[in-house]
């Protein structure tokens, strides 16, 4: 099972290094990492993508509490959260085919941020499902590049799981 942590850090030069040392040196991988200021000053939050059952991931936050620079580690994957993920895309697209990528980019609203004479540009934001349809879509074209920053995630105040509603509206 993939989990979701929430990693509250001092911002000092070198934490990523000491936490993706600790991941490496227990043989664990990290599918997705972004980093970014936190609502404080002098604090980050690094959101990070993590395969491992729940003794693993217990045993992975008893080890980054004992960094000196982690100050909070939350394993949010069954907490309600808003997730998001930016990908830039590039799609080979020529003159016949041009109007039918951009129709699609449209119903994944996405927007065109270059356009060559053999290719578009697009720049998707939504949640990781919505960036694994899009490529999976778009596939057919030729895809010539992808950059993806990685998950970002803040857990719901309101305490409502969409993932939770999109079933039940599926059954319905």
């Amino acid at each position: 099972m993939k989990h979701t942590l929430s990693v509250l850090v001092e911002d000092e030069a070198g934490v990523l290094s000491r936490i993706s040392s600790l991941f490496a040196r227990r043989g664990f991988n990290i599918e997705s990492l972004a980093v970014g200021p936190a609502e404080q000053g002098g604090v980050s939050r690094i959101t990070m993508v993590v395969p491992g059952d729940d003794r693993v991931i217990e045993q992975l936050t008893k080890q980054l509490y004992k960094l000196v620079n982690v100050l909070k580690v939350q394993d949010i994957t069954e907490t309600p959260c808003v997730e998001r993920e930016l990908m830039l895309l590039k799609v080979n697209a020529n003159s016949n085919n041009r109007g039918e990528i951009i129709e699609l980019s449209q119903i994944f609203r996405s927007r065109v941020v270059d356009v060559a004479e053999d290719s578009l540009t697009l720049e998707v934001v939504g949640d990781p499902g919505k960036i694994v349809a899009i490529v999976q879509v778009l596939q057919k074209f030729g895809l010539k590049e992808i950059a993806r920053t990685g998950k970002i995630a803040l857990i719901r105040e309101s305490g409502v799981n969409t993932e939770l509603l999109k079933s039940l509206e599926a059954k319905v």
